[in-house]
């Protein structure tokens, strides 16, 4: 490959990169002190964009369970409706954030309000966050966020 043909690609490489869906949502300046004070006065909701494996691993009390993965090709709306309250701020958060920043970028299309944490949630519960009970979940189950839906539904 002749070095301009070299130097082209990573061009064009960075450019995809940058434009990428996460690449354009920033995490949140909102400190954990701020999200735990939204979270409690039920202005905000903790949304868990982990797998499932992830999530059956441990997960934090009251947090929505909607793995990124059921966000590909832009989601479904409809089942996105059923969980997640419209009228809230919704807090996503993963490991490291990237899953966070990839899941505010599809809620957003969908006309939520999002605002990825970076901290995940490891830190969530270093912060005084509270373990949720060990229910596991299943890839299909509904009913727990069914219950935690009519709970944050605003």
């Amino acid at each position: 490959m002749s070095p301009v043909r070299f130097l082209a690609f990573f061009v064009v490489l960075a450019f995809l990169a940058a434009n990428s869906p996460r690449g354009n949502i920033e995490f949140t300046k909102d400190s954990l002190e701020v999200v735990k004070k939204n979270v409690l006065q039920e202005k905000a909701v903790l949304v868990d964009v982990r797998s499932i494996e992830e999530w059956n691993q441990g997960h934090i009390e009251g947090s929505i369970f909607l793995p990124v993965t059921s966000l590909r090709k832009g989601g479904d709306a409809k089942q996105i409706a059923k969980t997640l309250p419209k009228k809230k701020v919704l807090y996503t958060f993963c490991v490291v954030g990237m899953r966070a920043k990839t899941a505010a970028y599809v809620l957003e299309q969908h006309g939520y309000t999002v605002r990825a944490l970076k901290p995940g949630y490891d830190e969530l519960i270093k912060a005084g966050f509270k373990k949720g009970k060990n229910k596991k979940k299943s890839e299909t189950s509904a009913d727990g966020n069914e219950n935690t839906r009519q709970r944050n539904a605003g």
